[in-house]
């Protein structure tokens, strides 16, 4: 692609208005696929209409699930015109690939340089056609790429060709268009798989869970299941409305009926059996990834939904990205100010912020090594970063495996002041100091989290709702040494299967609407997702607010 020219990814041709974004945006939490308006309001476009717009951005952020929204926004005639931007972007560009491969509901996608997205920008309607772009006295060269030599094996070529069914023919399909998106000139064995699609973001989900089930699918790998929107067994009994129930669970149902462990869990990495480092994996879900390849040093790309499922099934993935050695290294060194006397919520605060910093690039956080912390710290670190950055990993200095050596020769150097610290703790409170309820688990807690939750409680009773969500297997450990029975006993609600980004009304109490969290994940997400507002701080400041019904004021280490 010349700089004056586009880069026709997907095919097609569209024309609309045009909403250029200077920033990125997560279509999952940041997207209403019913309406099509942007609901993260953190982001400058919250309330924009992207329906049947031009839409112009640097690339996608955050959730592994996007690709599901704008797959139902495509079938449902909702989603934008085109899709133009100037970076490398998988989750949205895999959507409407899966649109046009399995439900003939092309999309165009394109790439251009940050010059010509300039231009693009200023125009206020743009016609994309098969030779250009033009409109507003604007026209832009559109390229085909020619295909790129993608080095198959025999056994790749016959899932090809069919030999292994149909189902499997289509996800090697899919596999072989996004390797050569990606500039992959061969495909990896994966291990195994993690499925983000099972969470019912959209009717989009179960149609496509159902339509690979239908043609056959199988995955050939061990592959676990995230958090999905009900919890399975007992939904009917918390009162969720049948109308959503229902295909939430036949949309797990379907992914377990295709060799899927019910694991319904957002934090695979907690399982016993956990990845080991240099391990090959098909992962989705941005928290698990970011964890995967940072702290356990394995390695899987940010997979949008769908694509991991397809690898899941054919065994294999494009050598692209975090595959490669050269794709881990740090673009960009941030200098953390660690405040004296920081509790754990500096943790998630940091990664919030590193990602804001860093939202296109992997970065080596420096300054961090002497600090006191635990897995569940550098859980709810990555979690944060992958709310505010479309990266796959970071790197701490002295802390995570691969940190030693990682940065370019070139890459820049930022600070994260004190000052940017108190900032970032303003963004994530900015609801009213009257608390409603508590949501632990964004991603899903941890058994030494659940158990330092029940030693904070111990011999209090609290005066609002507190619910923890984590997966099947923490919760039977949590029950075998007593804990949950102390949880309970103190008025704590503990729910498998759902995580908060996927937890809805009735099982959300109606009533609340100022929700206190120590997930930096969720207190990002948690406004346009639920609808209310949010409060942040550590896991004993949520203990005191659950106490008094109060949120505590900025601790006196951000003063």
């Amino acid at each position: 692609m010349t700089n004056d020219a586009a880069l026709s990814i997907l095919s097609g041709t569209a024309e609309g208005p045009v909403l250029a974004l200077a920033e990125g945006l997560s279509f999952w939490g940041g997207v209403d696929p019913a309406t099509a308006r942007v609901i993260d309001t953190h982001h400058p476009a919250h309330g924009a209409d992207i329906a049947g717009k031009v839409l112009l951005m640097p690339t996608s952020r955050g959730s592994c699930s996007g690709s599901g929204v704008i797959l139902d926004m495509a079938l449902s005639g909702r989603a934008p015109a085109a899709l133009i931007f100037s970076e490398a972007e998988d989750v949205l560009t895999l959507g409407t690939l899966i649109a046009a491969e399995m439900f003939q509901r092309p999309l165009p996608v394109l790439r251009v340089s940050p010059a010509v997205m300039a231009r693009l920008a200023a125009a206020s309607f743009l016609r994309i056609g098969p030779d250009a772009i033009t409109g507003d006295g604007i026209s832009i060269p559109v390229t085909i790429p020619a295909p790129e030599a993608l080095d198959l094996t025999d056994a790749d070529r016959a899932m090809l060709d069919g030999h292994d069914g149909n189902a499997t023919a289509l996800a090697m399909r899919i596999i072989c268009a996004m390797a050569r998106q990606q500039g992959a000139h061969a495909l990896i064995d994966i291990t195994r798989g993690h499925v983000d699609g099972c969470i019912y973001a959209s009717p989009a989900n179960l149609t496509f869970a159902e339509e690979m089930l239908a043609l056959g699918a199988r995955v050939r790998v061990p592959t676990t299941m995230n958090a999905i929107s009900v919890d399975r067994q007992n939904w009917q009994a918390q009162g969720v409305p049948p109308v959503f129930g229902n295909p939430a669970a036949r949309l797990a149902d379907a992914y377990v009926r295709m060799g899927c462990q019910p694991s319904f869990t957002c934090a695979p990495y907690l399982l016993e059996d956990a990845p080991e480092q240099g391990e090959a994996l098909a992962w989705a879900e941005s928290n698990a990834v970011i964890y995967a390849n940072s702290v356990l040093g394995a390695r899987s790309p940010k997979h949008p939904d769908f694509l991991e499922f397809c690898m899941a099934v054919t065994g294999r993935a494009p050598l692209s990205g975090v595959y490669l050695d050269a794709g881990r290294k740090a673009a960009a060194i941030l200098d953390v100010d660690l405040p004296q006397g920081a509790d754990e919520s500096i943790w998630p605060l940091i990664g919030y912020l590193a990602g804001r910093l860093c939202p296109d690039r992997i970065p080596l956080l420096r300054g961090l090594s002497g600090a006191q912390r635990n897995p569940d710290d550098l859980k709810a670190l990555c979690a944060a970063f992958g709310t505010t950055s479309a990266a796959p990993m970071l790197h701490i200095d002295g802390v995570t495996p691969e940190a030693d050596g990682a940065a370019l020769p070139d890459a820049p150097s930022q600070q994260i002041t004190r000052a940017d610290l108190a900032k970032g703790w303003d963004l994530l409170n900015h609801g009213p100091s009257g608390v409603d309820l508590i949501a632990i688990g964004s991603p899903h807690a941890s058994a030494p989290e659940c158990r330092a939750l029940a030693d904070l409680l111990s011999g209090r009773t609290i005066r609002i709702p507190v619910i923890v969500t984590a997966g099947r297997q923490v919760i039977s450990a949590l029950r075998d040494d007593g804990t949950l029975a102390r949880l309970e006993q103190a008025g704590v609600q503990v729910i498998p299967d759902l995580c908060w980004c996927s937890i809805s009304e009735p099982v959300f109490p109606p009533a609340a609407r100022v929700v206190m969290t120590n997930s930096g994940k969720y207190a990002h997400y948690g406004p346009g997702l639920s609808g209310r507002d949010m409060r942040f701080g550590s896991l004993a400041d949520c203990v005191t607010a659950a106490m008094t019904a109060s949120a505590s004021p900025r601790p006196a280490w951000l003063e």
